[in-house]
């Protein structure tokens, strides 16, 4: 009888992980699921506070966690932080923001916020993890946190969807000159997560009606069936996943 094969790991033992926006939602989910599978996780964030209880949080499990107080939108500071610290294996892209508004009343300082955050920060937060990754000629997994906001429109989200669409460009993009360095570059794309950014929306009755209408499984979506997906794709299990979207919508963009 021939050898039955044994499941892939999903465990990161012995990785060092960067979480970026991870003070709360998706990010501080993912940071607690990544060290739980054995990586050294680093929480960034802009506030203090929120990240340090958390990698407190993380070592009382017995798990390896620090705080990095930064904001990505300082490019300058990003690329020398990450410079300087131990090379990252994984990144999780995850720090974004979002001002839904009618196509009317956007204005251009709305337009610079949320593509300064989950554009132009998203894309050199990736380069400088790459950077540091190539000069330690060491391979790694890079998870940019999009949404199924990349993959199709919508009313209210007109520079929202704009700067997810870019971020699945850049995703596939890095993924293909990385490949070479064994550095994989893939996005998740979740549907509307209950998270403490999107709580809020969901307190009027007629949106959660319309959004839970398009979700093809009938229910928003939780915070633990994102990180599943970020776990997924960091780890050695996804080895020949790179320039890949793996959209967590409950069936939206299907249709």
């Amino acid at each position: 009888m021939s050898e039955i094969a044994t499941a892939p790991s999903f465990r990161l033992d012995g990785k060092r992980a960067l979480v970026t926006g991870a003070g709360r939602g998706i990010g501080l989910e993912a940071a607690g699921a990544l060290a739980d599978a054995g990586a050294h996780v680093t929480l960034l964030a802009r506030t203090a506070t929120e990240i340090e209880e958390a990698a407190a949080a993380i070592r009382a499990r017995g798990q390896q966690a620090d705080a990095l107080v930064l904001d990505v939108t300082d490019l300058a500071a990003v690329e020398t932080t990450i410079a300087a610290a131990q090379p990252f294996h994984v990144l999780v892209n995850n720090a974004g923001t979002n001002r839904p508004k009618p196509l009317l009343e956007v204005t251009v300082e709305d337009f610079d916020v949320i593509m300064g955050l989950n554009v132009r920060a998203a894309y050199f937060v990736a380069q400088a993890v790459a950077r540091r990754l190539l000069a330690a000629k060491q391979p790694g997994s890079i998870v940019n946190i999009s949404s199924q906001m990349g993959h199709v429109g919508a009313a209210r989200r007109t520079v929202y969807c704009a700067s997810k669409h870019a971020m699945e460009g850049f995703t596939k993009a890095m993924a293909i000159e990385l490949a070479p360095h064994n550095i994989r570059v893939n996005s998740v794309g979740p549907t509307f997560i209950e998270t403490p950014l999107t709580k809020p929306f969901f307190e009027n009755a007629a949106f959660k009606a319309e959004v839970t209408s398009k979700i093809k499984l009938g229910r928003l979506g939780q915070l633990g069936e994102v990180t599943g997906a970020i776990l997924f794709l960091a780890s050695d299990a996804a080895s020949l996943i790179t320039g890949s979207a793996l959209v967590v919508d409950g069936g939206w963009t299907a249709e």
